[in-house]
């Protein structure tokens, strides 16, 4: 029975992982990387999964030296002192209501495709009452929860892969600007977002972190896979000219395909694979957060605090997208430079940094190899990214 049990972790961990990265980054990644070109944009992708497998595994390793059930607020705080959980705490609020803002903006956007007319504050609100209550029912329900949306998916992606496939122009594949490639890394690196639910991973997984570096690994292996086939898709279907316009005016990658494509089977089926994909994303990363505000509070999990905290994680987002329902891209872009670069990449690397040489904690359980050196390389690549966001 124990050995299912932790079987059944693993599932459900990897599943969790690849759930939250495959999201409304996805929709929009064809878009802003469609200057870059396919080739280009491949090498880009490879680089921003290592980097985010790496930094997801220093999470890993910071969380064993502190308390059980810590979020980033406590390791921070543990290991960076009270100014470092300060700033854990700022650039946690800033990324995770960019994202958040991102996946309600899209979710009603979703609702409205559904033809019913309804204003767009009304439909953004339908989206967050109608899975919610996932949230607020804690890790279980959401595990299963999203079993079942990444289940529908894989099933909706191979449909639109199988359907699509006599509308490849594999001449389009052919234009490459490497200069434009680099800037897209921010906006790549937020697709593999996953690592603000480490912490929620390693409570649900028993701190079992050999488990949990597995379901990293393939969890973060599933999206990589998906986005380079998407990407290939979009982009040998969609002409170059139609995905600039739609950068430009802030849509995701499936309006321009179903301007391309005009079948309405192949439109539903894409409509369908990306409310799944943003929507086991929304979940993923809202529990994440939910546990960050619990942290964070020290708050019980229950009664009015549980309602209190669940306000917390979508209430805001919902009034920022009714100021502004056309958020969608800008809010996405300001997440990858300033929030994903600097507390999932930045962090993590000061945290076993100190941890390990300042603090002189254990090294029993490293699992990003290669000492001083290799923290070093992390440090260069994630500084330029930042450098390259304002280049």
């Amino acid at each position: 029975m124990l050995i299912l049990d932790k079987k059944h972790h693993l599932l459900g961990g990897t599943l969790l992982i690849a759930g939250t990265s495959i999201g409304v980054g996805m929709l929009a990644l064809p878009v802003v990387t469609a200057a870059a070109g396919f080739l280009p944009t491949f090498v880009i992708y490879i680089l921003a999964w290592l980097f985010m497998i790496g930094t997801g595994l220093l999470i890993v390793e910071a969380s064993l030296w502190c308390p059980k059930d810590s979020n980033l607020i406590t390791i921070s705080r543990h290991l960076l002192g009270a100014k470092g959980a300060a700033g854990c705490w700022l650039l946690y609020l800033f990324l995770f209501y960019c994202l958040m803002v991102a996946h309600t903006a899209i979710g009603g956007q979703a609702v409205d495709q559904l033809h019913f007319n309804f204003p767009s504050w009304f439909s953004s609100l339908i989206y967050v009452l109608v899975f919610a209550p996932v949230v607020y029912l804690g890790t279980k329900a959401v595990d299963r929860f999203n079993m079942v949306f990444i289940s529908c998916v894989i099933l909706t992606f191979v449909l639109f892969l199988v359907l699509s496939a006599s509308h490849i122009k594999v001449d389009l594949l052919s234009r490459h600007e490497w200069g434009a490639a680099w800037a897209t890394l921010p906006i790549v690196m937020t697709a593999f977002g996953y690592q603000n639910l480490i912490p929620t991973l390693m409570t649900y997984m028993d701190r079992d972190y050999k488990a949990v570096r597995k379901a990293i690994i393939i969890g973060t292996s599933i999206p990589l896979a998906i986005y380079l086939i998407w990407e290939f898709f979009i982009l040998s279907i969609v002409p170059f000219e139609n995905l600039r316009e739609a950068a430009a005016l802030g849509k995701n990658a499936v309006v321009p395909l179903q301007e391309a494509i005009h079948e309405g089977a192949l439109s539903t089926i894409g409509d369908a694979f990306a409310f799944f994909a943003m929507t086991t994303s929304f979940i993923g990363m809202a529990i994440a957060f939910f546990d960050f505000w619990a942290d964070g509070l020290k708050w019980e999990k229950k009664g009015a605090k549980r309602a209190g905290l669940c306000a917390l994680v979508f209430g805001i987002p919902l009034l920022i997208v009714w100021i502004n329902p056309h958020i969608f891209l800008t809010a996405l872009n300001l997440a990858g430079v300033f929030g994903v670069s600097i507390l999932l990449g930045i962090y993590p690397i000061l945290y076993v940094w100190v941890g390990r040489y300042y603090h002189k904690h254990s090294h029993q359980h490293q699992l990003v190899k290669g000492g001083k050196p290799m923290l070093a390389l992390m440090s260069l690549f994630i500084l330029l990214v930042i450098f390259l966001s304002y280049v």
